[in-house]
This record gives C-alpha cells, structure tokens and sequence, in this order.
C-alpha cells in the first residue's frame, strides 16, 4: 500500500518546526522514519501534514555537561553507536545499541524518534530509564521538562502533545567505578526484546554493593525499576546466592501476556535476564575496583 495524502513540510530550525506545530492540525514529525512510514504506508496513520525533521541540525548533539549527557532527540543511532564521548563516559548505552535493529536501521533511527513511539522493550528506552533520563519537550509556548516516569502514559503512549516535539534527552552518567551489565531476549537478533534487563553496580572497598541500579524492559507498557530490589541488595556482598534471589524477586513483578508469549514467560525470562545482568555487572565492578 501507499500513504495517504499529505502535505510535506522541511524546516531547518526548531523555531519553525514549533510554529508549524501550532498552526496545523494532524500533523506528524519525521525523524528516522524506521516505523512512521510503515504504518503511513499501510494506512493506520493518515497525518494530513508530515513535519521533516532531518534538516533541523540544533536538535542533533551529544554534549557532556558534569555528571550528565545531553543528546538531541535527532541524534542517530549510530552516531551514538560510535561517539567518543558515549564510549568513555556510558559504555553501557554501547553495549545496549549492538541489540537496537540492524546497522541500516540504526543509521537512519534516532533517540527521539525511538522514545516517542515508545516500545516498552526498546533499548533506548530501557537505557532512558536506568540513567534516570529527564526529557525536555519543547513547543511555541517554550521547554518544559519531565522524568521518565512522567514521560510514559501507557502502551506507545507518551507525555508529548500535539503541538509538542521532544527536542533534548538528558542521561545521568554512571559513575567511573559503576560495572554495568545489559541482556536481552528476542526472537530473532534485531527484533524488539521480549525482555531486557539493564544494570549498573558499584562496589566498595569491602566488595560489597554500595550503588545498585536495574531496568526491566517488556513485562509491561513501561521498563520497570525495582527499587525493592535494589534496596535489598545494597550492602551484600554479590554472591551468587543474593543475585539468585534477586533475579527470583523480579521474577514476581506482575506481567502481560500477548500474541506472542505468555505473562508467567516474561517472568520466567525476566528471571534469567535479570540474573545475568547482574553478574554480568558484578564481575565488571569487582575488575573495576581491582583497578583502584
């Protein structure tokens, strides 16, 4: 099938983008385009104007700024697959980006683009979620800006208006001694995960867990942060035995069944992902703190 109708508009700076934004009705923004033009094409969107993006080079940066990363929501994918800055300061968003598609859907995908549509098993949006990610929105009437929780409102749903565009996605960075660990399951490499699970861990000079952090991605319409478990884990030593037992805790967070695969699957996985995660954390720390 072939799209809809529509009037195509290419502007070259946010400032136009928000203006057009407030002026038409039944718009839709273009970024990378990976699942717009799918579903333009087989008609389950029909805007009657599509704002390309491609050209506003302000809302394409990765910028470090203290304890945080500021990216554009233009940002490709692959750009951040092989940024310097994104290699020294958050490796983990690496390892998470070598699941996200194929190197031809990662050169034309986006951040933006990628929390907008918001899969709750995407890595970007796993990733957005360990790293605290506060996410500016912009519009005619200026910035506002919202965490991440805020930011979801339900299955590929998000806080973004109509007259809205998210322009900045602003990441925490982990600390220097913070191992980390990300695994996923899917189908078929390339395809959304059925779960993910991400992890950050910080040992101190006891070997016992001073910082902990961990992201469940697909159990349902948001990644989870089981903060219970990250709580209960602070101050143990990361023994096989309290990793166990922790991925056996995710496992009781309540799920969702779908065409696919069943709610008590998702928690068996998020079981397996979660342990793996977490040793996989584990023993990056520990070689982190042997480093010290």
């Amino acid at each position: 099938m072939k799209p809809a109708a529509f009037k195509y508009h290419d502007p070259t700076r946010l400032s136009d983008v928000v203006d057009l934004l407030s002026t038409l009705e039944n718009t839709r923004l273009l970024a990378g385009g990976q699942t717009l033009m799918p579903m333009m094409n087989f008609r389950y969107l029909m805007p009657d104007h599509l704002i390309d993006l491609n050209k506003v080079s302000e809302l394409d940066f990765i910028q470090i700024d203290g304890g945080y990363m500021n990216i554009g929501a233009m940002t490709r994918q692959r750009t951040l697959e092989f940024s310097n800055e994104v290699a020294q300061h958050c490796p983990i968003v690496l390892q998470a980006l070598h699941y996200v598609g194929h190197r031809q859907t990662r050169n034309r995908g986006t951040i933006g683009g990628s929390l907008c549509h918001f899969d709750p098993a995407a890595e970007l949006v796993n990733m957005t979620a360990l790293l605290d990610g506060t996410l500016q929105i912009s519009s005619k009437n200026g910035s506002r800006e919202v965490s991440m929780d805020e930011f979801n409102q339900g299955f590929l749903t998000t806080q973004v208006a109509e007259q809205e565009i998210l322009s900045r996605v602003r990441l925490t960075l982990p600390h220097v001694r913070d191992g980390f660990g990300f695994v996923e399951f899917a189908r078929r490499h390339g395809d959304f995960a059925i779960v993910a699970c991400s992890c950050l861990m910080r040992l101190d000079a006891l070997g016992q867990i001073e910082s902990l952090k961990i992201a469940v991605s697909g159990l349902g319409a948001a990644p989870v942060r089981p903060s219970n478990v990250e709580r209960n884990l602070m101050g143990q030593l990361p023994s096989k035995s309290a990793l166990i037992q922790a991925a056996h805790d995710v496992s009781q967070i309540e799920s969702v069944s779908d065409a696919y695969v069943t709610a008590s699957y998702r928690q068996h996985l998020a079981r397996i992902m979660t342990y793996r995660a977490l040793c996989q954390a584990a023993k990056s720390a520990q070689e982190k703190s042997h480093d010290r």
